[in-house]
């Protein structure tokens, strides 16, 4: 879809949508949902003090906290996209307020139930865990007894139920600075002045030529540095929030806060900053090939994105990519290629853009709704068939993550999440390779996926690095100035971009602009996953039916295990550093074959 017009969403046709109706037929159907909803909540208040009465009492009150999250999920999943579809629309922002401050209020008044859940004897609860009628709430019990040493009395747990709500005001603040506030102004382009904003400082980084890159740097760079000790303060804020949720909790950090509800040890985190800092060697020479194929003296910062290969121009309809990503995954046998077929061709999807459309794509599943995905296809961007890969691999294991346990225990956490996209973009990677149908295809294949390593694996095991010298620093005492935060933030910048690289002085201002840095220790998670992602796939294209087998067993286990057990079931383990250290390889057999054709 490469009309330059952008048609209003009430233009778009039906069959390029997709269907909502597995959640809800239309908005008055939700409306009808909502009420429900609330109605249903008043009753929560009526199960405080049974919980430990008995077994029955107990799964009495889990089968309705279930049926009530039910409900919960489909509200707020049906909303939220129909949000996506237009953001300036107001019924759509009124819905998804509404169910906002019903789920806060829910939440609220159910505050008591993890105190008293952990205030029943050891010897009852044993007893509750045998009845039948508690089998499907086994393994949410388990986790929230895991919790126990860090669950406040009832009125603390209330307290900060309250609180919860503002604790995202320092994302929301540093967004809408970023975003909406901050004036970048414009640049000289090829094709007349452009306005420089947060979406076309990516496209500018990415262009041929330099003094566009490099004014577009500037520009970017010098906006944040006007507003840079606001940046801090709001960055130094979050960290300290962090810290102090912890020490309430009876936490020993921050970190050891954040990796506590997957059961991930500290030291899978510090393997992989350890395996990846002792792996730079392929990175820096990467960072050498691009200042020699680009002709340049010096390498700067405002180099890193410029194209080393002229994107491979190839118009690819929706229906088309479907049947590449189809070929690609066949490895995964028929019916995982056929749901998602019928799944990508019926009306899964969201594909193209609208007016006031999200950006980007993503996929959202649900207990009982579709995989639903939102995409901007255009069938001149090669890229987007592999985001297409990406997305259904999201969906297909949220679909048999929903098919295979039950609603208390579906969910996977985001530690496993990227290990089933990143899984499907790897194999539509080799298939593409395989089948290019010239050498600059190929040329352009390999540079992008040495690219998205790059961006995955080394970047964001870089930001982890800074999370962790950060939450230290706050824990330690140091205030984090906005010197202390750019001086920490350079050395990684040296450490990473190695001796090909000169920075500017204003390079570590990219400290002050990341935003995952407002949810802490989940970067890492990135990298973790795309190493897991590609060592399941050497796997199961190597192997046989035991393989493929072992792989779907993780695409089924949903939250039944810890995100290191599955991926060990997967058959990948985590807690050793090797799938990162044979990540940084594949990285490295990448840029040796791109010296070699380029």
């Amino acid at each position: 879809m490469t009309d330059t017009h952008v048609p209003f969403r009430s233009e778009v046709k039906t069959e390029n949508t997709w269907d909502l109706s597995s959640l809800f037929r239309d908005d008055e159907e939700w409306q009808t949902g909502l009420a429900l909803y609330e109605k249903t909540a008043e009753r929560i208040s009526s199960f405080q003090g049974t919980l430990g009465k008995s077994a029955e009492s107990l799964a009495d009150y889990l089968d309705f906290s279930k049926n009530l999250g039910i409900l919960a999920e489909r509200l707020g999943v049906y909303s939220s996209l129909r949000q996506s579809e237009d953001e300036g629309s107001g019924a759509a922002r009124t819905m998804t307020g509404k169910f906002t401050m019903a789920a806060a209020k829910a939440e609220a008044s159910s505050s008591w139930e993890n105190p008293e859940l952990l205030a029943i004897p050891d010897g009852d609860m044993r007893r509750f865990l045998d009845h039948p009628r508690t089998a499907d709430y086994r393994v949410y019990l388990g986790r929230v007894l895991r919790f126990k040493p860090h669950i406040l009395a009832e009125g603390e747990e209330r307290i900060t139920a309250l609180h919860a709500e503002g604790e995202g005001s320092l994302h929301d603040v540093f967004s809408v600075l970023t975003n909406v506030d901050m004036n970048f102004g414009s640049v000289d382009t090829p094709e007349g002045k452009r306005p420089l904003t947060q979406s076309t400082w990516s496209l500018f980084m990415e262009s041929p030529v330099r003094d566009l890159r490099r004014d577009a740097y500037s520009l970017f760079y010098g906006t944040f540095d006007a507003h840079k000790n606001t940046l801090a303060g709001l960055y130094a804020g979050s960290v300290k929030q962090d810290v102090i949720h912890a020490r309430i909790r009876n936490f020993p950090s921050a970190r050891a806060a954040s990796l506590f509800p997957d059961s991930v040890s500290e030291t899978v985190y510090d393997n992989l900053i350890a395996s990846v800092s002792e792996n730079l060697a392929p990175l820096h020479r990467y960072y050498s090939l691009r200042k020699k194929i680009l002709g340049l003296d010096e390498f700067r910062h405002y180099d890193v994105y410029a194209p080393l290969v002229r994107d491979a121009a190839k118009r690819t309809t929706w229906e088309e990519a479907v049947d590449l990503v189809s070929g690609a995954l066949e490895p995964l046998g028929g019916e995982y290629v056929e749901t998602l077929r019928a799944g990508l061709l019926g009306r899964w999807a969201d594909r193209y853009e609208n007016r006031g459309k999200r950006s980007g794509a993503f996929s959202s599943g649900s207990y009982t709704g579709l995989p639903y995905i939102l995409m901007n296809y255009r069938d001149d961007s090669i890229r987007d068939v592999f985001t297409m890969a990406h997305e259904g691999g999201h969906s297909m294991h949220s679909l048999y993550s929903a098919k295979s346990n039950p609603f208390t225990h579906y969910n996977y956490t985001i530690f496993e999440a990227e290990v089933a996209s990143t899984f499907n973009e790897e194999l539509l990677f080799r298939y593409l390779v395989k089948t290019a149908p010239s050498a600059m295809m190929k040329t352009w294949l390999l540079s992008r996926r040495a690219d998205e390593i790059l961006a995955t694996l080394y970047r964001q095991t870089m930001f982890a690095e800074y999370e962790k010298i950060t939450h230290e620093l706050e824990e330690g005492g140091t205030p984090l100035t906005v010197d202390v935060l750019r001086g920490e933030y350079r050395k990684l910048l040296e450490k990473y971009f190695g001796p090909a690289m000169i920075l500017e002085s204003e390079s570590d201002l990219e400290a002050l602009r990341i935003p995952h840095f407002y949810r802490a220790f989940y970067v890492y998670k990135y990298a973790t996953g795309i190493s897991a992602a590609l060592a399941l796939a050497e796997r199961v294209v190597q192997g046989g039916e035991r393989e493929r087998g072992d792989y779907f067993s993780f695409l089924k286990s949903g939250g039944s295990r810890f995100p290191i057990e599955s991926l060990k079931i997967a058959g990948v383990d985590m807690s050793s550093p090797e799938p990162v250290e044979a990540a940084c390889k594949t990285f490295g057999r990448l840029v040796e074959e791109l010296e070699t054709l380029l």
